[in-house]
């Protein structure tokens, strides 16, 4: 067998290719000099199955020890572009099995989920890479917009399959909900000072419905940004926390601090909103919600470490919502009704919305669709 040296000296950069003593050799068959192959082996061995050796990187004695790989994978969640499915992935399939086979694995495949994310496609719809020379650098946006800006822009995109068409312009309005976001928590937490969102005193009404409207807003954003992000819809669940955004704001311009401050009700749910908030746009933007953490919010220690906000689905429903009326698929009407509104009084509402357009046909049919529309088949 071929022997590999011993005296190679990679601190100084050689490689066999460079070692002499190696590289350099005779042919067997004709004995005359000749060269060794030294570039044998696929980068792609090596990814197959480093991720394990992060599991027990200072071992000396093996490449890792089975019972810390065993309890540690396999990983969670892959992500990676499409190119990687037939090399990286089943290389690392093919390695995971011979490992097990040889009795240090305990487990059949290397990942339990895959996420193959979509390409980012510049302004000409060509996909960005180093080669071609179309890249963004982040570096400048960054120093303009900062790394959660960018971050968070990049992620509301779309869905992180899909092609995304990169525009600079977008993350002008990103970095503007951001620092709104800033103010709201801050105002929130009774430290907003000059910079209190507080305009002027609506009616007792309308301030007390914004109220309301929070509360379902916080439970029912929680459980929708819990659920995308299981499903990595990122950006419907940024769409969502803008939307809570929106509520806090609507609740902070109708109660000024001084009556937030005094009423305990209003002090639990500024609170309790303050921390949702930012807990929900941590893993999204660490750093402005680490810094809210503690500056705003007086916490202690580091945001990663604290328990996801809870929901309750019973807070989180609508009291009435809006339906589309269709005639035959078309849009004619939309409704108002209460959220427990019977299927029978909900048709006969949809009928009433659009009683001229099917006053000389025949209805057919109709469909309910609860929470969205009604679809009336009328000839």
């Amino acid at each position: 067998p071929v022997r590999l040296p011993e005296d190679i000296d990679l601190a100084a950069g050689e490689t066999l290719a460079t070692h002499a003593g190696f590289a350099e050799c005779a042919c067997p068959v004709c004995g005359k000099p000749a060269r060794r192959e030294t570039d044998t082996m696929d980068t792609f061995t090596c990814s197959s199955w480093y991720y394990m050796r992060y599991t027990d990187p200072h071992n000396e004695h093996g490449p890792f020890d089975p019972a810390k790989a065993n309890d540690w994978m396999p990983v969670d969640q892959y992500i990676g572009g499409i190119e990687h499915a037939i090399l990286h992935l089943l290389y690392s399939r093919f390695f995971t099995k011979v490992l097990r086979d040889l009795g240090m694995l305990d487990f059949d495949e290397p990942f339990t989920n895959l996420l193959c994310q979509g390409m980012v496609l510049d302004a000409h719809g060509e996909v960005m890479s180093k080669s071609k020379g179309n890249v963004v650098s982040p570096e400048a946006i960054i120093a303009e917009y900062g790394a959660d800006a960018v971050r968070t822009y990049t992620l509301f995109l779309g869905p992180p399959e899909k092609e995304k068409l990169w525009n600079d312009d977008g993350l002008p309005g990103m970095y503007k909900f951001l620092n709104r976001l800033w103010r709201q928590v801050h105002d929130l937490a009774g430290k907003a000072g000059d910079e209190t969102l507080f305009q002027q005193k609506p009616s007792d009404e309308a301030a007390v419905a914004a109220a309301k409207k929070l509360v379902r807003e916080r439970h029912r954003v929680v459980q929708k940004v819990s659920a995308d992000i299981e499903r990595n819809n990122f950006n419907t669940a940024i769409a969502a926390i803008m939307e809570l955004s929106n509520a806090a704001g609507e609740y902070l311009r109708a109660f000024s601090p001084d009556t937030r401050a005094a009423c305990p009700d209003h002090r639990a749910l500024d609170a309790d909103v303050a921390e949702t908030l930012v807990k929900l746009m941590a893993p999204i933007a660490p750093h402005i919600t680490d810094e809210l953490w503690r500056e705003a919010l007086g916490r202690e220690g580091f945001l990663y470490g604290e328990p996801w906000p809870t929901f309750d689905p019973e807070q989180a429903r609508a009291d009435e919502v809006e339906l589309a009326v269709q005639i035959c698929g078309k849009l004619r009407a939309r409704i108002m009704v209460a959220a427990d509104t019977p299927e029978a009084d909900v048709l006969a509402a949809a009928r009433e919305a659009v009683a001229d357009a099917i006053e000389d046909k025949t209805v057919k049919k109709e469909v309910y669709v609860p929470g969205r529309l009604v679809n009336i088949v009328a000839v």
